[in-house]
């Protein structure tokens, strides 16, 4: 196969790729087209100009930009309680707050030091825990008629509803945190890899049974690549419901982390407190869903390059 050496206009990046006619010519022109990772200047560039980066970027200003319409220009009803986005920059980055939590006091990041390690902990267990149940289910049917009925009537149980058993049961303020945290991640990390064993064609099995392979070779090259893509869907799913049941455990059963900071907030009347919280929250949860994301598409890289995706 001769070799082609394609320069992508619009970017200036030149990659080598593989083409048989003149169709493949044009495909590796394509925006599409799998590009070679440049180093960091060109892949920071790259992300700079990309036109989801400018759409979010101008989905970000205009979020900003109502909440300082209705709450620092306009004051409607009931938004006057609410700080402006300035006046919350500013104490967020104060060296003195009015109520003591910034960038720059120790309190705010031992309260992100605690809930991030709850949130590992409790992650950890459930992805150790679940994931192996959801692939027994999934692929044995005596575990499934056994199995699955018990998890499908203890799965909509609320994590919050488990708060009151998990204090009486659990010593201290740490493990009924974890646990009620541990409970919303499980589910979701057993349902999806469970969803995604279940979608394997068929065809693979027969096709491993042809070649002699034993049940726990299926297991290693059949069912597990299979499953990937549909485990690690879970996996950033389960991350971010066990931020938000992390908070609802820290709100009742904490004395600690970013939670207990929003509740001392608003028992205190501290309201930028409150929204320092929140987006310390949203950005924490952002942040380990992408990473888990990253990992993911580094496992199935198999998978990406069959999709023709970057």
């Amino acid at each position: 196969m001769a070799l082609l050496r394609a320069t992508n206009v619009s970017s200036g990046e030149v990659a080598e790729v593989g083409a048989r006619d003149p169709y493949d010519q044009q495909l590796a022109l394509s925006a599409d087209w799998p590009k070679q990772p440049g180093n960091i200047v060109v892949r920071l560039k790259g992300y700079l100009t990309d036109q989801r980066t400018f759409f979010g970027l101008i989905g970000l200003f205009i979020f900003f930009a109502v909440w300082y319409l209705v709450t620092g220009i306009l004051t409607l009803p009931r938004f006057n309680l609410i700080p402006n986005p300035i006046y919350l920059f500013q104490q967020w980055t104060s060296w003195n707050p009015e109520f003591g939590i910034s960038l720059f006091t120790a309190e705010y990041y031992v309260d992100i030091a605690i809930s991030t390690a709850r949130v590992c902990t409790a992650f950890t267990i459930a992805v150790v825990l679940g994931t192996p149940l959801g692939i027994l289910l999934g692929w044995s049917s005596l575990s499934r008629n056994l199995l699955f009925p018990i998890v499908e009537m203890l799965r909509p149980i609320p994590p919050l509803a488990w708060v009151p058993l998990a204090v009486l049961l659990l010593y201290g303020n740490e493990l009924p945190v974890i646990f009620v945290t541990l409970l919303a991640a499980f589910f979701v990390t057993v349902l999806n890899t469970y969803l995604g064993v279940r979608s394997i064609d068929q065809s693979y099995f027969r096709a491993a049974s042809c070649l002699g392979y034993s049940r726990w070779q299926v297991l290693i090259r059949v069912v597990i690549p299979g499953a990937l893509p549909f485990i690690f869907t879970g996996l950033q799913i389960a991350m971010g419901v066990a931020w938000f049941a992390l908070v609802g455990g820290e709100l009742i059963a904490g004395r600690s982390g970013l939670g207990f900071l929003i509740f001392d907030g608003y028992t205190e009347v501290a309201l930028p407190n409150i929204f320092i919280g929140m987006i310390t929250l949203g950005v924490l949860g952002y942040c380990s869903s992408a990473l888990i994301r990253k990992i993911g598409n580094l496992l199935m890289a198999w998978q990406i390059q069959v999709r023709g995706a970057s």
